[in-house]
């Protein structure tokens, strides 16, 4: 397998368990033989001006930006082959569920990554409808991005 498709890395990192699945999530890409990490958007990565709001949190009420970061993002979007959401049913973070409506305009196939012991918990009806498949973190690393298909969720919708 080659490294031909890129992704649009969506995933919170703004708690423990969020920057747990993101680091998860992360190691799996890098492990991924059909990934290109080194060219595919990670928003983290990609906040205007390197400005990181972890370490600044003030620029979080800059319009500046802030308008440019969401701009960089729906770029980022436009131009991977595939977008990926690290998705905890347990909290529905907007910013990823906006990402996933934004993929599902932009045609882009749009793949839901889920820490495996939440795999299988209700999720939201319309990240449910939007993904074209969910799979468990501990798959990510053989999941063969060459070959998308679609899938159902195992679990349930609210």
């Amino acid at each position: 397998m080659t490294k031909t498709k890129t992704v649009y890395f969506g995933a919170g990192w703004f708690n423990e368990k969020q920057n747990d699945a993101y680091q998860a999530a992360m190691q799996a890409l890098k492990a991924n033989p059909t990934i290109d990490l080194e060219n595919s958007y990670v928003p983290l990565d990609n906040q205007y001006k390197g400005i990181n709001v972890a370490e600044h949190p003030e620029y979080l009420h800059d319009r500046e930006w802030a308008t440019a970061t969401y701009n960089g993002d729906l770029v980022g979007i436009k131009s991977s082959d595939v977008v990926l959401g690290v998705y905890l049913p347990d909290e529905e973070d907007p910013g990823l569920a906006m990402e996933m409506g934004y993929a599902v305009g932009q045609g882009k196939y749009i793949l839901l990554v889920m820490p495996d012991e939440d795999y299988g918990k209700p999720i939201n009806l319309m990240s449910w409808g939007a993904c074209d498949n969910a799979i468990k973190i501990s798959e990510l690393k053989d999941f063969d991005f060459n070959k998308p298909r679609y899938n159902f969720y195992d679990g349930a919708v609210y």
